[in-house]
């Protein structure tokens, strides 16, 4: 009988003595809490997986994106431009947005902007793409998506390709941050961008990462026959795909001007007081 008794008590976990008492612990329930915690994280990931693919789903750019999700295949540049104020800044932060909910890195290079600017942009957009699609869980999603953006920026006198490449690389070769996809915000079109735009595509193709850059016109400033502020249209072949954000009376219209679809009406506009894209009605 005292065997039995002994083989009794080994088959309970630790013993803990606190106040006299005896807590023991089965190790058959240790297993059972395991398996409900591990079951709760699948649940939880589960769950943020399919909040994701909603909103990707519901994303109005899928209109202009291939089957993919992708409107700028690897080593493609793109450019969106309008006047200032417009919404050039808060598209490149959507378009940023829908591949971080893909889980791709995306790397935010601003130009004469700080980081707290940059961060800013995205906690408000994140915030109206929260309210519009009345989201609850908006903290689990903002920090799962959170450590795929990478934040870099730049005086603009300071601003060259090669510097851009030795950043790029102290990144990557640290193994701090390898990115998938880079938008460059703030650029001047000036005289001399077209060996710039050449270089930044060069550089896109040998990282395979897509580029994204915004260009600022000028409502004086004169079109090309193609329709386009001349300061784009000298320098339209380089890019594969470009959207131009135009306003007319009270919304702000998305013009895919060039790249797939391009020849099709795809009725987006920004709305005026967010910024967000929408579909038109």
């Amino acid at each position: 009988m005292r065997a039995a008794k002994k083989a009794t008590v080994l088959s309970f976990g630790p013993v803990d003595r606190t106040n006299g008492r005896d807590s023991r612990i089965s190790e058959s329930n240790k297993t059972g809490d395991g398996q409900v915690e591990s079951s709760l994280v699948q649940l939880k990931e589960w769950s943020m997986a399919v909040l994701k693919n909603d909103l990707i789903y519901r994303n109005p750019l899928r209109l202009v994106s291939e089957e993919t999700g992708r409107i700028l295949k690897e080593g493609e540049l793109g450019v969106v431009l309008a006047r200032a104020g417009v919404g050039k800044t808060s598209l490149l932060v959507q378009l940023a947005l829908d591949s971080l909910l893909r889980h791709k890195n995306c790397l935010h290079i601003s130009i004469d902007q700080p980081v707290q600017k940059v961060c800013l942009w995205y906690e408000e957009v994140f915030h109206h793409i929260a309210k519009q699609y009345k989201i609850k869980n908006t903290t689990e999603l903002w920090e799962a998506i959170l450590p795929h953006r990478f934040i870099m920026t730049f005086k603009e006198q300071a601003f060259s390709v090669p510097r851009l490449e030795e950043r790029l690389a102290d990144l990557t070769e640290q193994g701090i941050f390898y990115p998938q996809m880079v938008l460059l915000d703030g650029l001047t079109f000036n005289d001399e961008i077209r060996e710039t735009l050449t270089e930044l595509k060069l550089l896109a193709r040998e990282n395979s990462f897509p580029m994204w850059l915004t260009a600022r016109t000028h409502r004086d400033e004169p079109e090309g026959e193609d329709g386009l502020p001349v300061s784009v249209g000298n320098v339209a072949d380089i890019f594969e795909t470009i959207i131009r954000l135009q306003p007319k009376g009270p919304e702000i219209h998305v013009d895919l001007v060039k790249g797939p679809g391009s020849e099709t009406t795809h009725g987006l506009v920004l709305d005026p007081a967010t910024l967000l894209i929408k579909e038109t009605k």
